[in-house]
């Protein structure tokens, strides 16, 4: 399925796997076509959303599920350091800020609540707050983190930062009986999200729009990857992204080409305050 302005999901990736340092059980394989892309956030710029119509909500218009428990108390603490001035929506009580819905296997699981308009129409994630709000547009936690000094990642939902990161790990049987944690690290295109994600109005890591980023995306990312794989095994993944990148023997996801050959110039940073 083909979607407007926005590259075919499936073309030549390039891939490296090694061993982690820190553990020799431990396989990391990589994609270094996505690692080296120049993905970059673009969330409150050229972000046209998930939603048609919904563009300033960029990929908060639905609730975001919690991975584990882990997950919740992380975003529990985070949220009590929330007030009215930095919550545009601001609840207190983890039943009011959060709800059940069903996720892929049709059970029920937790996620962050919704907005409700007064009419009872469906809104975006109840952490986000409006554009023109006077604390702050964009997420209240992602700038709660910001203001406290901390990097976002500690106290946003698992799925909200790893996001457009896709880490799959499975134990793994060898032929010689030993068994080995391989962790997959690769982009969350639309198929990650199963069948609906075909019908998101827009996506991210398949449009040249998003393309833009100063620096390769394992170097802006540097944090998110670190915690999905470890500080030495993520040290290793970008000792080895810098050297082929140096040497330019990577294929070069075609969403950067195309932004390349759009807008040679227009390289951004990855935004400090607006990221969803």
């Amino acid at each position: 399925m083909e979607h407007e302005g926005e590259t075919a999901l499936d073309f030549p990736r390039e891939w490296i796997e090694f061993a982690d340092p820190a553990d020799p059980a431990h396989l990391i394989r990589a994609d270094l076509t996505w690692l080296l892309s120049r993905w970059t956030c673009v969330f409150g710029s050229a972000c046209r959303g998930i939603i048609a119509g919904r563009e300033e909500e960029g990929c908060c218009s639905h609730g975001a599920f919690f991975t584990d428990a882990d997950d919740v108390k992380r975003v529990k603490a985070a949220v009590k350091r929330l007030d009215k001035d930095t919550w545009q929506h601001h609840v207190r009580g983890f039943e009011k800020w959060t709800e059940l819905d069903e996720l892929h296997d049709e059970k029920p699981a937790r996620r962050t609540a919704i907005q409700h308009g007064p009419d009872g129409e469906e809104g975006p994630c109840v952490f986000l707050n409006d554009a023109d709000f006077a604390g702050g547009g964009g997420c209240a936690l992602h700038a709660q983190a910001l203001r406290d000094g901390v990097h976002p990642l500690t106290y946003k939902p698992d799925v909200c930062w790893q996001l457009p990161i896709r880490r799959d790990q499975n134990w793994v049987k060898r032929p010689d009986d030993t068994k080995i944690l391989v962790s997959v690290i690769g982009e969350f295109d639309r198929r990650g999200w199963g069948a609906g994600g075909h019908e998101l109005h827009w996506w991210c890591t398949s449009s040249p729009d998003a393309h833009v980023g100063a620096e390769p995306m394992y170097v802006s990312y540097a944090p998110e990857l670190t915690a999905l794989v470890g500080e030495q095994a993520y040290t290793k993944l970008a000792e080895v992204c810098a050297d082929r990148d140096k040497r330019g023997l990577v294929a070069e996801h075609p969403a950067t080409v195309e932004a390349r050959r759009r807008t040679p110039l227009k390289l951004i940073a990855r935004p400090a305050n607006l990221d969803s």
